[in-house]
């Protein structure tokens, strides 16, 4: 066990962290207070517009965007939609089953009917016809085969007769003669070559002594020491003007070196370094400030809305919800008790006296016909009422008696009785 305490660890330091200044010090609590000052309005009319936006999205252009979407599309979409499932698809069809029977049907009834026979005929006559010039070609083959074959020997004959003639003129006549014609042209070689030898050793003594070496001689001695000193004069010339150059060169360099290079590197070192690192402090505590500042007057602003929300709620939303729970429903209550249900039940009686006083003046009105029609055409003979009975297939030509629509006398309706659901109880 070890009893001794080593100090704890220090947190290491962030490579890229330095230390501050004292004018980031000095200046970052102003800043962060007018900063604060001024962005705590801002934050707050910005989450108001937020939450008004989020409002006006959710409550009117959403539904906005939606119904508009319909009627894009009932516009634009379903019309088109109509027109190519009832109107152009129909009318592809019809045009391709037009085309079906007018075009391909005939077509392949053509081919096969008409072309097929007529390419088989077609080609059957060809085969003959093919047959028949293969047996002509092989016979007039054979006929200028036998010609060709006695006019090449008798030409091989003739052929071979002239060339012995002219093989014996050649070795005898022309052999000897072109001999005799090598000799002489090679005689007649020989003595041109030894004339031109001559003639090109004797030009090339004269060229050398009289060109070259007179050209040589001017070159060592005359041209070679003008050229030297022309080169020794250029080099003194282009040194005197590079000395010109570098002195006034380096007069106009020192002289823009103390009148501007100097002064500029001393502002930028003692003015400008200086002013940039505290403008950029600065620029940097007040980023930091209102990056700060926006975050705290968020929750400024949400606090802000809680407590705006929250007195809302005590103030108008709890007094309402109070005032319907606790009055509203119990006056909604009684008033459906004592006035809404006794109204709808005195209404239900009324509609159901009137019902049967209707149906009552109706079964008057009805006795009353029946009674008019027996005084004029008497009382029928059947006094009861046909049964209906079920037909059957052997009865279905045979006329039914029905029952007459007036009920008969002892069947007459009354103001107790009902027949129909309305008036049933």
């Amino acid at each position: 066990m070890d009893l001794e305490k080593f100090p704890a660890e220090q947190p290491a330091e962030r490579p890229g962290a330095q230390a501050e200044g004292c004018l980031a010090v000095a200046i970052r609590i102003p800043v962060r207070i007018v900063v604060f000052v001024l962005v705590v309005p801002v934050r707050m009319a910005w989450d108001a517009l937020v939450v008004g936006g989020r409002f006006l999205r959710d409550t009117l252009l959403r539904p906005l965007g939606r119904a508009l979407e319909w009627v894009a599309r009932a516009l634009f979409v379903w019309p088109w939609v109509a027109l190519w499932r009832y109107a152009v698809l129909p009318v592809g069809r019809a045009l391709a089953w037009l085309g079906e029977v007018l075009l391909v049907a005939p077509a392949v009834w053509l081919y096969r009917t008409v072309l097929t026979p007529l390419g088989h005929a077609i080609a059957w006559a060809a085969r003959g016809i093919g047959a028949a010039i293969v047996w002509l070609v092989t016979g007039v083959e054979a006929v200028l085969t036998w010609f060709f074959g006695g006019v090449a020997a008798v030409l091989t004959w003739v052929v071979g007769g002239v060339a012995a003639v002219f093989g014996w003129v050649y070795a005898r006549l022309l052999t000897p003669v072109g001999r005799v014609a090598a000799w002489l042209f090679k005689g007649i070689g020989l003595v041109l070559a030894a004339i031109g030898i001559g003639a090109y050793t004797a030009l090339a003594w004269l060229a050398r002594y009289l060109l070259v070496i007179p050209a040589l001689w001017l070159y060592a001695w005359v041209l070679t020491p003008i050229g030297r000193a022309i080169a020794l004069l250029a080099e003194g010339l282009v040194s005197i003007v590079r000395m010109i150059f570098v002195g006034i060169g380096g007069a106009l360099y020192w002289t823009a070196r103390v009148l501007l290079v100097l002064p500029a590197l001393a502002v930028w070192r003692w003015v400008l370094v200086p002013v940039g690192r505290a403008l950029a402090v600065v620029a940097r505590e007040v980023g930091e400030a209102l990056g700060h500042a926006w975050r705290v007057a968020g929750h400024v602003s949400l606090a802000v809305g809680r407590f705006l929300a929250r007195l809302f709620r005590w103030t108008f939303v709890e007094p309402v919800r109070w005032a319907y729970r606790s009055v509203l429903t119990p006056v909604g209550h009684v008033v459906r008790d004592l006035v809404l249900k006794p109204a709808a039940e005195a209404a239900r009686s009324v509609g159901r006296a009137t019902r049967q006083a209707l149906a009552a003046a109706r079964d008057s009105a009805r006795q009353a016909r029946a009674d008019f029609r027996r005084m004029l055409f008497g009382t029928p003979r059947d006094a009861q009422p046909v049964e209906r009975r079920e037909a059957r297939p052997t009865d279905r030509r045979e006329p039914q008696p029905v029952a007459r629509r007036e009920p008969l006398a002892g069947e007459t309706r009354t103001l107790g009785s009902s027949t129909t659901a309305l008036t049933k109880d």
